[in-house]
């Protein structure tokens, strides 16, 4: 039903790993479906992203590889479809990689791509976590009230993927959450739920959020007791916190 494809990639785009954590609590929230796997031998080096083996619920030892998997979701009350895509950012051949996964949208018949992403930033943890959006789309950026991005260096899988959607017609959406980069370890709850609460106006979805909100209130009251612990990182977040107040007031 007119579905969207809404992606997010473990590493260099995912601070706090807000970003793969919001689409991993979508998954599980609205079951979604599994409906593909890309093979990862011509895309990961497993000497940096090793597969992982665990025991199962029978003992049994099973080997988990690093990749790309493709869920489907249909959100109660929702007018379209959700393709969630959690990925890990591709080690080589990044122009194949996003190739096949484009063309999986299209047999798919996504009409438009979401990226969910975070960087580290100079943001106090009080206060609410921005999330910035934007896009190259001319549609889309009347329809969200977005720009286009200013940033110029060194990019990530979310910037070539969202470049290889807009030469191949399919209008996207690039959401950035800020995350404090003095605590900038995952996980990172309180940015998780900021981008989860964007996706809900964004979609016009309901999405629950379970212990999310709960999660982020003890990961914020945690932060405090750190920056009374240690002068200096309370010195700084004061300081962060004057300098986001002021930007804030009314011209």
């Amino acid at each position: 039903r007119n579905p969207v494809m809404l992606a997010a990639f473990e590493g260099w785009n995912d601070a706090g790993e807000a970003a793969s954590g919001a689409v991993a609590h979508l998954q599980q929230v609205w079951q979604a479906t599994p409906v593909a796997e890309f093979d990862p031998e011509g895309y990961h080096d497993f000497q940096v992203n090793r597969p992982v083996v665990a025991l199962d619920a029978e003992g049994r030892r099973k080997l988990t590889w690093p990749t790309t998997r493709i869920y489907v979701a249909s959100p109660p009350d929702a007018v379209r479809d959700i393709v969630l895509v959690r990925g890990i950012e591709p080690s080589m051949r990044w122009r194949a990689y996003c190739s096949e996964l484009l063309g999986l949208a299209d047999d798919l018949g996504v009409t438009q791509l979401i990226t969910l992403a975070a960087l580290l930033a100079d943001v106090p943890h009080t206060r609410p976590i921005p999330v910035t959006g934007t896009s190259e789309h001319p549609g889309l950026r009347t329809t969200f009230g977005v720009e286009g991005s200013t940033y110029e260096g060194s990019t990530g899988i979310v910037g070539v993927l969202q470049d290889a959607a807009l030469d191949a017609g399919l209008p996207g959406l690039s959401l950035w959450a800020a995350v404090p980069h003095y605590v900038g370890q995952p996980p990172s709850p309180k940015a998780t739920l900021a981008l989860l609460r964007r996706v809900e106006e964004t979609l016009d979805v309901i999405v629950p959020l379970g212990d999310l909100p709960e999660d982020a209130r003890a990961w914020e009251h945690g932060v405090d007791e750190l920056a009374e612990e240690d002068g200096e990182i309370g010195a700084y977040v004061r300081q962060l916190e004057e300098a986001k107040d002021t930007a804030d007031l009314p011209e």
